[in-house]
Order: C-alpha cells, then structure tokens, then sequence
C-alpha cells in the first residue's frame, strides 16, 4: 500500500460504479493529486447483463469480467472487505483474503458496493438454489443443467429422469427472463446430441409474484415475452411465489408442486448489507440516502451511486413523480460514476458539485438467439420492437456498454465465431472439484489383509463348525 501524504479517495467497491468511478477520477486528475485506492472481494469487475449469455455459452466466461488491476494500473487495488467506517477518523477497517483486519485513512470516500440477491427465508432455498449475481454462479448453472442431461440420459429410472430434466426459476424480471430464455435455448440445442433426451422430455416453469414478467419495458412487450416463452414450452406462473424447496421438491402457493434438481433464484436485488455498519444514512430498503449530486446526505466528502444508492430521478420529478428515484440498471450506474467521478474531483478541489439527471433511454432484453424485446425512448415516442431486431439493439448497447476495447473486441468475437460456429454444450462440472481425482490417485491404498498360515486357517475352519453345531 502507499504510503504517500497525498490525500486518499477510498472506492468502496469495484462493480460497475466502482471501476467507472475510479477511471473517471484517474482521469480528471492531476498527477500526484491524489491516491485512488479500491478495494473488493474480488480482483474484477462483472458485467452483470452478460451472465445469461455466459451461462448459454454464447460469450467466454472471462470476456465478461474486466480485471481491475489491469483497467486501473495506476490505482491501489486492495482485494479484501471494507468491514466498518469511522467517519469522525476518517478511517476505514479493510479485512484482506489472508491475514488479519488492518485500518486505511482516507479523505474521500464512494460508496459503490452494489447489491446482493434478494431473497427470503424459504424452507430450502439456502440448500437448493442457484442465484445469477456472479460470473460463477453463470459458469456453475451452466455447467448444472448440461450435467442433469448427462444423468437423464443415462439413467433408467424414471423418477431421476424427471426430477434432472424439471428446471424452475422464480423470478420474472431481466435476470429471470432473460436467463430461462437463454438456458432454455442451451438445452434445446444440447439436447439433438442425447440419444434419450429431448426437448419434449424437459419442463421448464417460470414463476413470478407480479401478475406480469419483464416490466421494465411495458406491459405489452411483456406480454408479448410471455407469449413467446409459452410458445416454446416454456410454463409461465404469474401472481404465485414458492412456498418451500426442501430437498428439491418445490411447492408453489398455487399448488403446483414438482421435484427438481434446478432452482435459480432471480427474485430481485437488495442493498449491500454491510451498509448497515457503516453508520450512513439508509433509505426506508436500504439504500445509502443521497442528494442530486450524488452526495450521501449530511456529508461533504462521502458520494454513492449505483444498485446501493437511493438517487432522486429528478427528470421524474420535473414530470410530477415527486417520489422518483433512478432505478438499479447499467443505463443509470454508467452515467452516474462519470458525474460521481467529476463531483470527487470538483469536491477536492473546492468547486461546486453538479446534479446527476438522466432522462430514461428505454430497454432491451434477449430471450435466447434471435430473440428479445426492447423499447427505445426517443423524446416522447417509445418505439417498441421485438423478435430478431430487437436481439440486436440488446447486443448492440451492451456490447458497447461493456467496458474496455479490450473486452468489448472479445465480446463480438465470441458473437461473430458464434455465427459460424455450433455452441459448445461440454459440462465441465468437474471445475468446480478440481483436486478430487488427484486425491483419490494420491490417497494411500489400505492396507490388504494378512495371508493365515495353514494352521491358522484350520483352526479357523474348525471354529466355525463349532459355531454351526452350536446354532
């Protein structure tokens, strides 16, 4: 770590927001202004509107992160947690992968932690489910599902058959649709290379507790996404949660109850938790409280942004919604690092703070190859397209949103090897346990048993007559 007198900018998080923020501030900067340093869990940023994609094995699991060492080579990178923040010192309490907790001054501080899966305390849902936060989550229930083809297809009995080849998800937002869409195209295509498995033979169920899925691009659009997952094959439950998933046997609450190997979690998002220890103040869900310019309220050095911050949408509010707030999309994250990033540098500075407002572009969503929704806002006209035309506006923007050339190249050379080539549906389950055959080579042999001499071996023969008789 540096040891610098310069003033420290301390990044809570290196997500969308975090990584943004932090090559924004890099940027803007004057050399030797300041010492940026980051610190997360992890030592990479995910693209997060990619993961279904990834789990379909239609992009690289590792075109989809972007290594923060690489991307920020001038910022301290830190992988560990920020545990506490002690705002009268300026101090936050870092506890690193190995090795014990250790305090980080700082001067300024971005609240960018993002959130977690939203989840609630359903009998079997910690065992069974599958959550679609994280590029491991994508790589292991892409891995999941062509594994329970191997086993249905290896098997005779009917009832594993049934319970591998059953895949619920409940959740009927972006993630949830958007993956069931995805998946669904995976095991429709891995399915042509299973002698006793196909398409007919699996059951794909949908289940969300709003009376429609993908809202966030209108209630016809959503529809029409309904009606075309239903078209292939797909059984779609509407104003229904699950009530339980003990040991895989899911229960809904409109009595539907079937056995499955797969459960994947999409029901929404949640603040970061560990905001609650920061002693910051939190909106009524959880979300750092924050003005116009990105600001945590009360504060003149602290800012937030992203799926952790609750930021009044003041073009909703200019319209009338008094009680509009920006919404946790990438649309929204992207632009509200670069204002966050220039607000940091205007604040160390002395200058005044500018207010963050976005007018909503609209929204695209793919729903497997060739297929999606999306409506473009334009002024006041919303136009609204779907089928093969709009699976490529949803390509198109994020494919430009992912950050970095150097994923973004990777990105379209995936798509357009893809075009040429058939998708790969290998398991590689193995990964997840990659020591296990090593250890069973290397684990010592037992022992065999000792050879009995011929005396020993008569004597034990004429026991056992003994018994007998004794019997």
């Amino acid at each position: 770590m540096s040891t610098t007198e310069r003033p420290r900018i301390l990044v809570v998080g290196g997500g969308y927001v975090g990584l943004y923020a932090a090559r924004r501030i890099q940027k803007k900067m004057r050399y030797g202004e300041a010492t940026v340093t980051v610190v997360d869990p992890r030592s990479y940023m995910t693209y997060q509107p990619f993961l279904p994609e990834a789990a379909a094995g239609s992009i690289s699991p590792r075109h989809v992160v972007v290594p923060l060492r690489r991307v920020l080579p001038k910022a301290e990178v830190l992988t560990g947690r920020v545990t506490t923040i002690d705002q009268d010192r300026k101090v936050a309490t870092v506890a690193p992968l190995v090795g014990e907790a250790y305090e980080l001054p700082f001067d300024y501080l971005v609240i960018a932690m993002g959130a977690v899966s939203r989840t609630f305390p359903i009998p079997g849902l910690a065992e069974q489910g599958i959550g679609m936060k994280g590029i491991e989550e994508s790589i292991g229930l892409r891995n999941h599902v062509l594994e329970q083809l191997d086993k249905a297809d290896s098997t005779t009995d009917e009832e594993i058959r049934r319970k591998a080849l059953t895949f619920v998800f409940v959740g009927g937002g972006f993630a949830g649709a958007e993956t069931i869409g995805e998946v669904e195209d995976m095991a429709r295509d891995a399915a042509k290379y299973y002698n006793n498995v196909s398409r007919e033979d699996m059951r794909f169920i949908l289940v969300d507790a709003a009376d429609k899925i993908l809202p966030e691009v209108g209630p016809k659009l959503g529809q029409y996404g309904k009606e075309h997952l239903e078209g292939r094959g797909v059984e779609v439950y509407l104003s229904t949660s699950m009530d339980s998933c003990v040991d895989g046997h899911v229960v809904l609450k409109n009595g539907l109850e079937v056995d499955s190997n797969t459960i994947v979690w999409t029901a929404g998002v949640k603040p970061n938790p560990a905001l609650s220890r920061f002693g910051l103040p939190l909106g009524p869900r959880g979300h750092v409280d924050c003005a116009p310019t990105l600001q945590v309220q009360g504060t003149d050095y602290i800012w937030a942004a992203g799926d952790n911050a609750q930021v009044p949408d003041l073009v909703g509010r200019k319209a009338g919604n008094e009680n509009a707030w920006c919404p946790p999309n990438a649309q929204h994250a992207l632009r509200q690092a670069k204002v966050l990033g220039d607000n940091v540098i205007s604040g160390m500075r002395g200058f005044p703070q500018k207010e963050y407002s976005h007018a909503n572009k609209g929204a695209v969503a793919g729903l497997g190859l060739h297929k999606g929704v999306a409506m473009i806002v334009m002024g006041k006209m919303k136009i609204k397209l779907k089928g093969r035309l709009a699976w490529y506006m949803h390509r198109g923007y994020h494919g430009m949103a992912m950050p970095t050339w150097n994923r973004k190249i990777r990105v379209f050379a995936d798509w357009t090897l893809g075009m040429f080539l058939k998708r790969e549906v290998v398991s590689l389950g193995a990964m997840e346990t990659p020591r296990e055959e090593f250890y069973e080579a290397a684990k010592p042999a037992p022992k065999p048993a000792a050879a009995k001499s011929p005396d020993q071996g008569e004597k034990a023969a004429q026991q056992e007559k003994t018994e007998a008789k004794a019997s």
